[in-house]
This record gives C-alpha cells, structure tokens and sequence, in this order.
C-alpha cells in the first residue's frame, strides 16, 4: 500500500462556487459545494505530484485566526 500524505486546504466561498487551495502545494480547484471542491482538489493535487519532475512541497503553515475591533459601517 502506498504511504498518504496528510496536506491543508484552505476553503472559501467566490460567488456560487468554493475555491480549495493546497497550503502545502500551489494548486487550487473549485466546486459547486465544499465536498466537490475537496475532491477536485484532491485530484488536481495528485495529479500535479505525479507529473511534477521536483513537486515543491511547502511545510504545512500554521492556520490560526484573531480578533480586531468592530468598526462602524
């Protein structure tokens, strides 16, 4: 059995469609739900690893989040 890797997707919403980006990897995809973007992600990824003579794999970034003031609208 193949050893998996273990890559960070970042998710978020453009219009009617979620754009997944590899953290680890510059590849992004998109799709019409979370689930089908991930998957097209997934995909794109794998396929980039196996045709990439010297795939560039970054360390995984730390993803946290943090808090500013409101501002009046």
């Amino acid at each position: 059995m193949a050893d998996q890797r273990v890559l960070t997707a970042a998710v978020h919403q453009e219009e009617h469609w979620y754009v997944a980006q590899c953290l680890e990897v510059d590849v992004a995809s998109q799709g019409q739900t979370i689930e089908e973007a991930l998957t097209n992600l997934r995909e794109a990824v794998a396929l980039y690893l196996a045709e990439a003579p010297e795939p560039q794999l970054t360390a995984t970034p730390l993803v946290t989040s943090f808090q500013i003031p409101g501002t009046a609208a």
